[in-house]
C-alpha cells in the first residue's frame, strides 16, 4: 500500500536501490595464510602451493646465493612444527569447488622438510584430496631416515643437486652448521634406493657452476633418478640466469650422457617447458612466496 501512495520520486529511488541490491558484488578473495597460487610451473604443470613454515621471513637450512627470495636470516636445521597441520587442513577445506590443479605442491618460505609435521600433513591432505603431491626440497636434511620417511609418501619429490663438493657446497648453498655435502649426496642415493617415489633432481645453473656441467651429470645420472631439471634462475635474485643457448648445451650434454649410461631418466629444461594457464586464488601470498602473481 505504501507503494501506491508513494510519491514517483520516492518510486524512482527504491528501483534505483533494487537494482543496486540485484547486482552481483565482486567476490572478495579469501586470505589464505598457509596455501597460495595455483602458480604455472614448468615442471609441474599447474601448481597449488602449501608452505608449511609460512612465517613472516624466510626459514631455511641453506642460504643459496641464488634464492629469489633473498637472505636466511637465521639458518638452522632443526626440525619443529612450524604450523599446525589442523590449520592447514581448515583451509584445503574451503577450496573453492571449481579448483583444478596438477599438484599440491610443499614449498614456500623456506625448507619444507624443516616441517616435522610434513609427513602427517601430506597423508590428511590425500585423505581429501585426489591431486598428486609433490615435495620441492633442497635435500639438505635428506640423510634423515625420518625426512626419508616423510617424503616417501608424496608422489613426486623433487630434489636438489647443484654441487659437487663441500667446498662448492658451502660456496653455493651456504649451509647451516653440521650439514655436509657427502651427507646429502648419500640421502639422495639411500631414499631413491629405499623408496618408490618418483624422484626428479633439479639442477640450478648459473655462473658459478657454469662450467661443472659434467661433474653435476655424472653425479646426477649415478643416482639413478626418473628426471632430471635442467634450472637457471629467472626470477629475480641476486646472480644472472644462463643463456638459452648455454642451458640447451648442457642439456643436450646431459641427453647424451644419459643415452650412453643406460639411463631411463627424462631430461627436461626451464626454457623447453610451456606453461598452463592457471587461476590463481592467493595473489597476495604467491607474491610473497614466489615473487610474481602466478
Amino acid at each position: 500500500m505504501f507503494l501506491l501512495h508513494a510519491p514517483q520520486s520516492r518510486l524512482n529511488v527504491i528501483a534505483k536501490s533494487h537494482k543496486v541490491a540485484m547486482k552481483q558484488s565482486p567476490k572478495k578473495e579469501k586470505n589464505f595464510k598457509y596455501i597460495y597460487g595455483p602458480v604455472s610451473s614448468w615442471r609441474l604443470g599447474s601448481s597449488l602451493g602449501v608452505d608449511l613454515l609460512s612465517q613472516d621471513e624466510k626459514v631455511c637450512s641453506l642460504d643459496c646465493v641464488y634464492c629469489q627470495l633473498g637472505n636466511t636470516p637465521v639458518k638452522t636445521k632443526e626440525r619443529k612444527v612450524y604450523t599446525p597441520t589442523k590449520k592447514v587442513i581448515e583451509e584445503i577445506k574451503v577450496l573453492p569447488a571449481d579448483l583444478r590443479a596438477d599438484y599440491i605442491t610443499f614449498s614456500g618460505m623456506g625448507e619444507p622438510t624443516l616441517a616435522a609435521n610434513l609427513g602427517d600433513t601430506i597423508k590428511e591432505i590425500k585423505a581429501l584430496r585426489k591431486e598428486k603431491i609433490a615435495v620441492i626440497t633442497n635435500s639438505s636434511l635428506i640423510w634423515d631416515k625420518s625426512v626419508r620417511d616423510d617424503l616417501a609418501l608424496a608422489d613426486l619429490v623433487m630434489a636438489k643437486l647443484d654441487t659437487w663438493s663441500q667446498k662448492s657446497f658451502e660456496k653455493i648453498n651456504r649451509p647451516a652448521e653440521g650439514l655436509w655435502f657427502k651427507d646429502v649426496y648419500g640421502g639422495i642415493k639411500a631414499f631413491k634406493r629405499e623408496y618408490n617415489t618418483k624422484l626428479a633432481i633439479q639442477i640450478m645453473f648459473f655462473g658459478m657452476n657454469r662450467d661443472e656441467f659434467k661433474k653435476l651429470a655424472g653425479l646426477a645420472f649415478d643416482i639413478d633418478p626418473d628426471e632430471i631439471e635442467i634450472n637457471t634462475p629467472l626470477r629475480p635474485c641476486g646472480v644472472k640466469p644462463l643463456s638459452k643457448k648455454e642451458i640447451a648445451g648442457i642439456k643436450a650434454y646431459f641427453e647424451e650422457f644419459g643415452e650412453k649410461a643406460g639411463s631411463k631418466a627424462g631430461i627436461v629444461s626451464v626454457y623447453d617447458k610451456g606453461r598452463k594457464k592457471v587461476k590463481v586464488i592467493s595473489k597476495k601470498g604467491t607474491v610473497k612466496r614466489r615473487g610474481k602473481p602466478h
